[in-house]
């Protein structure tokens, strides 16, 4: 997008503010600078006036020119096409350096004297406008013959190209940046709407007629114009050359620096072309075409022009006279970027700005137009305009101060955020004291949400005046339970499979008569399935066991001696809720046969079995139980405690259970999943001195249960007492009723290494508390 500073200043008041000023508010708000070039016309180069023009007599292309130049009147030779007597012009003086390096001299050309050189656009550094010199008028301001040249603002201008980003189609024009400044400066917008008399006019509902098809979102403005005399103003002619976009003939031109200077898309319209032979009364329609995209089309279907697209050639203005029918448009661009990917068409000069956003107020456009044609023409026009206006439905975003501060990462001023939403055209007259109900300008299309909105306030406010602050990331966790049921899963499947067992998997169906023979709860007759696969899997499984158990006895019937299975699975209870087991079974022989035990390896028992399951479990107590089924031993069963609570059972299977499976000893473990230990272990100080062993044999009644003894030793808390644990049980007749009960203490001190004195303190406080609380003293 190019723009020059003079150009600006018709929309924006920048007297107070310099280029490079500007040049940083540019890049602040977000409007990147790709370029700046300054225009700086040499000194000695004047304006000035051509009194006579009268031909070279020895050179049909050469005229001499009597110029006024102010102080004097020089006679200048001049060669181009346009010079006649009354035109201002610019002039290089004796002794002007050119930007091409060369000085004026005073010369003789076919034997007649030149002092100076009446100069084109070109030779003084700016654009080619045309193919002679430059003519000069009122629109570069007020000047005064002999003036320099590089006085004048509009010679000494600054053009700033600014690479907008593809969402930013409101800022493709003057105006839109203007706009933009306005808001960065907290200036107001310059807008002049011209107030028309059409009292005396011929309205434009006697030569226009307009008729629409509904729902093609597209706002029209018409306005007539007999056209007579137009001429472009140099201003005019030097901007289009700027932004390289001369055309062909004045008025079409005209149309296209009003559109780089308002926004607003215009095209001009042959009147004629819409008219049938001897009317006067054009009839212009909107409809579709064949493809689907609105078309301004003739009475008879001659298509004028696709809108936002394209204006077909045979409806332009050709004739410097008649009547013109000025035609301002707007269509969104989603529509219109939409259709075209579906929909493949050539397309003209203007579509680039639809589809990113033209401007929709087309009365400011219109406006504009008219009054550079009223300025630079001799024209009448007809009153009154027609408009078709689609129904527009304002885009309303809800924010709240809160949401802005947390995502900018700073406290912004409310005050503050309110005035620069009102100084970007939206409208937040319905918030409330917390939150802002920002009506969206429907310029600008690239708002969509309340990120869009803190944007455009942390664009305005300055990236630079936000306080720096470090990153802190604070992702959500995505680690849900289903992970952590499944990573804890996986660990002791693997410590399972680590300590020899192999996995099973059976289905979550088992055989109701079964479980009801070995005394499991089934599930509730009302909530048992209606159509069981077959009749040996009729009911969902209440436990693990008796998978394991047909499982071993299969492995047993294949000639497997040692049987080591393992599995995590589903059980349900009588209301068919679901809770999560793991089950071991171990079968047979302890190990395999080999040399080292003579082939006769020894037969799985309690205390072997008890040291498997923790080696996959961990460190537990076991608590003298009795089972609620059958299936278990009825004198070696017992509970599974971890940190003080059940998870579960271990028993020797039953010796008729045995039979009837064609097993051999067989121990079985049934864990509640869920109360298995997962978290993470935590580190203890371990000392570096040497441990003591000291082993107390007890004399205790033999109806009592170790747990009374266990309890009052760890009541005790006996100083330097690690941990401890029975290793040896005796009895026979001189005990009568009691037996003897060695218990292995292990002494440490994290502090030194104990000496005697020491440990027979720490025992006899244990034989103290034991006399004492159990009346129980050693053997």
């Amino acid at each position: 997008m190019i723009v020059t500073r003079s150009w600006l200043n018709e929309w924006v008041d920048l007297s107070n503010i310099s280029t490079d000023e500007l040049v940083k508010k540019f890049n602040s708000i977000g409007l990147e600078v790709d370029s700046i070039s300054t225009y700086e016309v040499p000194k000695k180069i004047v304006f000035g006036r051509v009194l006579e023009c009268k031909k070279h007599p020895d050179a049909d292309k050469l005229n001499i020119c009597l110029v006024d130049i102010g102080t004097s009147t020089r006679q200048i030779v001049c060669g181009a096409s346009n010079v006649r007597a009354g035109l201002d012009v610019v002039v290089a003086t004796i002794g002007a350096v050119m930007p091409n390096g060369i000085t004026i001299k005073p010369v003789k050309l076919r034997g007649v004297e030149s002092e100076g050189m009446i100069c084109s656009a070109k030779e003084i550094g700016l654009e080619e406008m045309n193919a002679g010199i430059i003519e000069l008028d009122s629109s570069i301001g007020s000047y005064a013959l002999g003036e320099e040249v590089c006085e004048n603002p509009i010679f000494s201008d600054d053009l700033i190209e600014i690479e907008l980003t593809a969402n930013r189609g409101d800022c493709l024009s003057i105006r839109g940046i203007a706009r933009d400044l306005c808001a960065a400066y907290d200036k107001s917008l310059k807008e002049e709407k011209t107030e028309e008399n059409d009292d005396k006019r011929i309205g434009i509902g006697r030569i226009l007629s307009l008729s629409h098809e509904n729902h093609l979102n597209v706002n029209l403005l018409y306005k007539a114009v007999d056209l007579k005399d137009l001429k472009l103003p140099f201003i005019v002619k030097l901007r289009l050359a700027q932004i390289e976009n001369t055309k062909e003939s004045d008025i079409e031109s005209l149309m296209h620096y009003a559109t780089h200077s308002s926004g607003v898309i215009l095209r001009a319209y042959d009147h004629k072309f819409f008219c049938t032979k001897d009317e006067i009364l054009a009839k212009v329609s909107l409809c579709q075409d064949k493809n689907g995209y609105a078309s301004i089309m003739t009475k008879d279907n001659k298509k004028a022009s696709t809108v936002g697209i394209i204006q077909e050639d045979a409806s332009k203005v050709k004739l410097e006279n008649g009547v013109v029918l000025i035609e301002a448009s707007y269509i969104p661009p989603d529509i219109i970027s939409k259709k075209m990917q579906e929909v493949k068409m050539i397309s003209g000069p203007m579509y680039y700005r639809t589809s990113r956003g033209s401007e929709p107020e087309l009365d400011i456009g219109l406006s504009y137009c008219i009054a550079a044609l009223e300025s630079n023409s001799a024209s009448s026009f007809f009153g009154g305009t027609i408009e078709l206006g689609d129904l527009h439905e304002d885009k309303i975003i809800s924010v709240s101060k809160k949401e802005i501060d947390e995502i900018i990462g700073a406290n912004i001023d409310k005050l503050k955020i309110t005035k620069i939403l009102k100084n970007l055209g939206f409208d937040t007259t319905k918030s409330s004291a917390n939150n802002f109900v920002v009506s969206v300008a429907k310029f600008r299309h690239d708002i969509s949400n309340k990120q869009d909105i803190v944007e455009e306030i942390v664009r305005l406010v300055g990236i630079d005046n936000i306080p720096s602050k470090p990153f802190s990331f604070t992702e959500e966790n995505k680690l849900k339970d289903d992970y952590f049921t499944y990573k804890k899963k996986s660990q002791y499947r693997h410590k399972a499979a680590y300590s020899g067992f192999f996995e099973s998997v059976h289905f979550v169906f088992d055989e109701k008569r079964v479980l009801e023979q070995y005394g499991f709860e089934t599930v509730e007759d009302a909530k048992e399935l209606l159509n069981p696969i077959v009749n040996t899997l009729d009911t969902l499984r209440s436990t693990l066991l008796t998978g394991l158990l047909r499982a071993a006895s299969n492995n047993s019937k294949n000639g497997y001696l040692s049987v080591k299975l393992f599995e995590v699975g589903s059980v349900f209870n009588p209301q068919r809720e679901e809770s999560m087991k793991m089950a071991m079974l171990f079968s047979g022989d302890r190990e395999s046969q080999s040399l080292s035990n003579a082939g006769k390896p020894l037969k799985i028992d309690f205390g072997f079995f008890v040291q498997k399951i923790s080696n996959i479990i961990g460190e537990f107590e076991l608590r003298e139980y009795k089972t609620t089924h059958s299936l278990s031993h009825p004198f070696q069963s017992a509970q599974i405690v971890v940190e003080n609570e059940v998870v579960g059972e271990l028993f020797r299977v039953h010796p008729d259970v045995e039979d009837s499976y064609d097993l051999d000893i067989t121990y079985m473990c049934e864990l509640d999943f869920s109360k298995l230990p997962s978290g993470l272990k935590t580190a203890k100080n371990s000392s570096k001195y040497q441990a003591s062993y000291r082993d107390l044999s007890l004399v205790m009644p033999k109806e009592m249960h170790y747990e009374k003894v266990k309890s009052v030793i760890e009541e005790s808390s006996v100083e330097h007492l690690v941990r401890f644990y029975p290793v040896d049980k005796y009895s026979d007749e001189s005990l009568g009723a009691n037996i003897s009960l060695t218990i292995r203490f292990i002494l440490q001190s994290m502090e030194k290494t104990l000496e005697e004195e020491d440990m027979t303190k720490s025992m006899q406080s244990i034989l103290d508390a034991l006399k004492d609380k159990l009346g129980i003293t050693i053997r």
